[in-house]
């Protein structure tokens, strides 16, 4: 119960989340964020995690603080993206057919894999990027690509672009943006805003969907 409370807090606030580690942990955050951003991406099981919303209030507080070295925390960050796609990679090739027969398995439904593989067929190799940048689907991603046919060189090509990509581009906003008075005192809504606009693809392919069934 209290991972499920400390996710759900994680969710609604990671801003007052992340200012309460740096009081109590200091410079210890910045593994508490490596080990945040790898679960998210590394343990298919654990898909809930607010990876946007966390690189924004990482770069917030870099720009207004002082307490977190973005030159520091966006490498780092990088490459807990990396070992967690790699993780979760190679989970998905051992385990992908045992996984995938399982209704749920704790934050983990079939019909992410299932929504993720449909995500594939239709972008391919290019997936692997643009589902950084897409909740809980980012997180299936590597798993489905490892489950499936996709070679590793090809995937770790497009997996390198991606981390980069997410982490600096969604780290240097919250960076940049953070001075702006009206982002700190809103962030709930900033915060909202970059969810929907994350999940605002999966919207649209869901009702594309939906009237291709009635069609047919």
């Amino acid at each position: 119960m209290e991972l499920i409370h400390f996710i759900i807090d994680f969710l609604k606030d990671p801003l007052s989340v992340l200012q309460q580690f740096l009081a109590e942990y200091d410079k210890l955050t910045y593994a508490i964020l490596f080990l945040v951003v790898f679960v998210e991406t590394g343990l298919i099981i654990m898909p809930l995690l607010p990876g946007d919303s966390l690189l924004f209030a990482v770069g917030l507080l870099a720009a207004t603080t002082g307490q977190l070295d973005v030159t520091l925390v966006i490498p780092l960050l990088i490459g807990a993206a990396l070992l967690g796609d790699n993780v979760n990679y190679f989970i998905g090739s051992r385990f992908g057919s045992y996984i995938k027969s399982r209704e749920k398995i704790l934050f983990l439904k079939r019909e992410y894999i299932e929504k993720t593989e449909e995500f594939y067929e239709k972008h391919g190799g290019v997936a692997v990027i643009l589902a950084r940048f897409m909740p809980i689907i980012r997180t299936v991603a590597p798993f489905v690509a490892g489950a499936g046919s996709m070679k590793y060189p090809k995937y770790i090509l497009y997996c390198i672009i991606g981390a980069v990509t997410w982490v600096t581009s969604i780290t240097l906003l919250g960076y940049f943006l953070g001075t702006n008075e009206w982002v700190k005192e809103n962030f709930e809504k900033v915060v909202l805003s970059i969810i929907f606009i994350s999940v605002l693809p999966m919207i649209i392919g869901a009702i594309k969907m939906k009237f291709a069934k009635k069609e047919a």
